[in-house]
């Protein structure tokens, strides 16, 4: 349902609202100090600048994969294909080893990253803010691959992919 006025937002209007943006779906792992990799799915992640290359994380406070961030000072991004919902969900639960019996790679930077995710970045920590229910990590990339394929969107509090009209590659100005 439509908010019919504008009014201070509540967390669940603010969600819903939010909700109306596309995103792609991402895996930010870490390792947490005791040699167990950990991790969380995200969708708040953006490229911040090209030289240096730099994105942006943006992760929950006391989560256990935001204090492997902070205590690290590094952390891996895996961006996930159309075929990895299951992946995305089995991440995007609280508590429990995400990575026991799951096959994952490591980055050269030894960090956990997920086996054929679309791309992956291999990122220190440049600096972080918190923001209200959140900290900010922005990320300097030390490494990074990718390959071809469909990414995992997420709209409406829903998984799905992206169809394209059938046009040119939309050329960056830069």
């Amino acid at each position: 349902m439509a908010n019919p006025q504008f009014a201070a937002p509540t967390p669940m209007d603010l969600r819903s609202s939010m909700g109306r943006f596309t995103t792609g779906v991402a895996v930010v792992s870490a390792d947490d100090g005791t040699g167990e990799p950990c991790g969380m799915t995200i969708s708040s992640l953006g490229s911040i600048s090209l030289d240096p290359p730099i994105l942006l994380i943006s992760l929950t406070h006391g989560s256990r994969t935001t204090d492997a961030v902070e205590h690290a000072g590094a952390f891996s991004v895996s961006v996930l294909s159309s075929r990895q919902e299951a992946i995305a969900r089995r991440f995007a639960t609280r508590g429990g080893a995400r990575f026991e019996g799951m096959p994952f790679v490591t980055s050269p930077s030894g960090l956990p990253v997920i086996k054929d995710a679309l791309a992956i970045f291999d990122c220190v920590v440049h600096s972080a803010h918190d923001i209200g229910d959140h900290r900010v990590f922005y990320g300097s990339i030390i490494d990074l691959q990718w390959r071809d394929g469909t990414g995992l969107a997420f709209y409406a509090g829903k998984f799905g992919d992206f169809h394209d009209f059938g046009h040119d590659e939309m050329p960056w100005l830069f």
